[in-house]
């Protein structure tokens, strides 16, 4: 292991412990360290940060942005322990920061990517059963992803029907009530991989290796269900192209619960407190962003004003 490589070893161990969720940014990480023992370096200068930029791969002005934003954090760290490290300035790539709009899943297209994930190919089957209860619970929960592969066999109370995030987005722990029908289905997939790989002592969701998924095999085996059921072009090479992501199953529990709350004619400034802490958002304006962001929902919202300014104006 180069010197570089040690010293991210340390840094992700230090911001772990600050509670900080990093599977998107570690993969970025050990794939600049490991470009740089390639090219016989140990330190990180802007240099080494353009000529990795170059062999990575095509990727637009602002995801590259955002990569220069991890890269930098780490430098700032690392210059304390190697003054050689070259901090890449904030301008050197300019992208403008924008939130796609989320896909939202009928509920037929989740019933048929929850049903394609059970026959996910695997030498015993458990592939398939994991892939599609951690989809299924995504989907019925709002969990992220990363919450939902990060759940251990404690963390999951079947008689209580509840969930403990023990560490959110923001190192946040939260309990996430589910229904009925989750319970059971979770109940059904911890009896099935208990009978193929034996008890667990930590991880709920496991893997034939007796591992727990990790974020990019979340990712790759939702891309193949989704190509497989027509969501997503299909790919050579076993690529995961583009199409609708599995945090949009997120998005759409969100919106479904939002959309409802109209429907029923219930008061939405009252009810988003409850679901931006059930999602674990930071900030109820992270909720509320669902509302711009969905035509329907926009639409459902400004039919609710115009009917509260009518009755202000009868009065």
């Amino acid at each position: 292991m180069t010197t570089l490589a040690t010293h991210l070893e340390h840094y992700l161990a230090v911001r772990r412990s600050l509670g900080y969720n990093l599977a998107t940014c570690e993969r970025l990480l050990r794939g600049l360290t490991s470009f740089a023992g390639r090219e016989g370096v140990d330190y990180i200068t802007v240099d080494l940060f353009l000529r990795w930029k170059e062999q990575f791969g095509s990727a637009n002005n602002n995801t590259w942005s955002a990569r220069l934003g991890a890269v930098r954090i780490f430098a700032t760290w690392l210059q304390a322990i190697d003054p050689r490290t070259e901090i890449p300035p904030v301008g050197l790539i300019r992208g403008h920061r924008r939130r796609p709009r989320p896909f939202i899943y009928s509920k037929e297209q989740i019933e048929a990517i929850v049903a394609a994930a059970r026959h996910l190919p695997s030498a015993y089957g458990l592939r398939g059963w994991t892939c599609s209860t951690l989809f299924g619970l995504i989907a019925v929960t709002g969990l992220r992803v990363s919450e939902a592969i990060g759940l251990d066999e404690e963390d999951v109370d079947l008689e209580q029907a509840v969930l403990t995030v023990k560490r959110g987005k923001n190192g946040k722990p939260r309990f996430v009530p589910t229904s009925a029908s989750a319970v059971d289905q979770l109940g059904a997939y911890r009896h099935e991989r208990t009978r193929l790989v034996g008890t667990s002592p930590s991880p709920f969701f496991l893997f034939e290796s007796g591992r727990r998924p990790t974020d990019c095999g979340a990712r790759y085996n939702f891309a193949q269900v989704c190509q497989h059921i027509g969501l997503r072009e299909p790919q050579n090479f076993n690529k995961h192209g583009r199409g609708p992501r599995i945090h949009d199953l997120r998005h759409t529990f969100a919106v479904h619960t939002i959309m409802d709350w109209y429907r029923r004619g219930l008061d939405p400034d009252r009810e988003m407190i409850r679901l931006s802490t059930y999602l674990g958002h930071a900030k109820p304006e992270s909720t509320y962003w669902y509302i711009e962001a969905v035509p329907e929902l926009l639409r459902l919202a400004s039919d609710r004003a115009t009917r509260s300014l009518a009755k202000e104006a009868v009065r």
